[in-house]
């Protein structure tokens, strides 16, 4: 039960790190060129935490990153992702991944990506090869994503749910639908968005993230997962499991 953004903002921070404490989510991801990166990397170490690759917006953490990819202002440009050469994002993937490993005084459990940008092949390839090069899991979030990182020996999970919208996503009635519905065998990871409201920061989704919020620390969602026998795990279980492959 993965919830991302950590460092997004102080406000999201906040919310997600009691979701992880108090509530049954189990791990999050780190975003490392946002607002509230550093402080949220302090308040998090000793907790199962992975890359939040940002490819979208913010400054590059790779000082070499091309200025032809870059905003006028500098920054990364989402909108022109899809066109990165694989060795750029390879670049700025490991540059990342220093960073968080620097912030958090320990390794990251996994590796994903904001807005799921590496659903495009030039994007995937660069993460691939970081991945590999670390040893750390990718979320997949279909199949055809699934079986191009396994191609390219990266362990990854096996089913995935969650989404963010107009309206939250995880309510207490969905919740209780997914766990009813949970696959019999392999790992799910269900990403989730738990937060205060922003503080910094303007988002769509600001108000939906205390809905999630209030739904993991419930002592209902955690009485659900002990009723079906369900006790959530972290992206280690993939490395635990022998998963990863050579």
């Amino acid at each position: 039960m993965n919830a991302d953004d950590l460092g997004y903002d102080p406000g999201v921070t906040r919310g997600l790190l009691q979701a992880l404490r108090e509530g049954v989510v189990s791990s999050a991801t780190l975003l490392v060129n946002a607002p509230d990166s550093e402080a949220a990397a302090r308040q998090a170490r000793g907790l199962a935490i992975g890359l939040h690759l940002n490819l979208d917006r913010g400054a590059p953490v790779a000082p070499g990153f091309p200025r032809e990819w870059r905003t006028g202002d500098g920054g990364l440009d989402g909108s022109r992702v899809g066109e990165l050469p694989p060795d750029v994002v390879e670049a700025e993937a490991l540059a990342q991944l220093e960073r968080l490993e620097r912030l958090l005084g320990q390794a990251a459990t996994h590796l994903d990506v904001h807005k799921h940008l590496h659903r495009h092949p030039r994007v995937l390839e660069g993460v691939a090869r970081v991945a590999r090069r670390a040893g750390l899991p990718v979320r997949s979030i279909h199949e055809a994503m699934r079986s191009a990182l396994r191609a390219r020996g990266v362990a990854t999970n096996d089913h995935f749910v969650g989404e963010s919208g107009e309206a939250a996503y995880w309510t207490p009635e969905r919740f209780s639908e997914a766990l009813a519905s949970l696959p019999a065998e392999g790992v799910t990871e269900w990403m989730c968005h738990p937060g205060h409201l922003p503080e910094l920061v303007t988002t769509r989704y600001a108000a939906q993230r205390e809905v999630e919020r209030a739904t993991f620390v419930d002592a209902r969602a955690r009485e659900a997962l002990e009723q079906a026998g369900v006790r959530p795990t972290d992206f280690r279980v993939l490395h635990a499991d022998g998963l990863m492959r050579a």
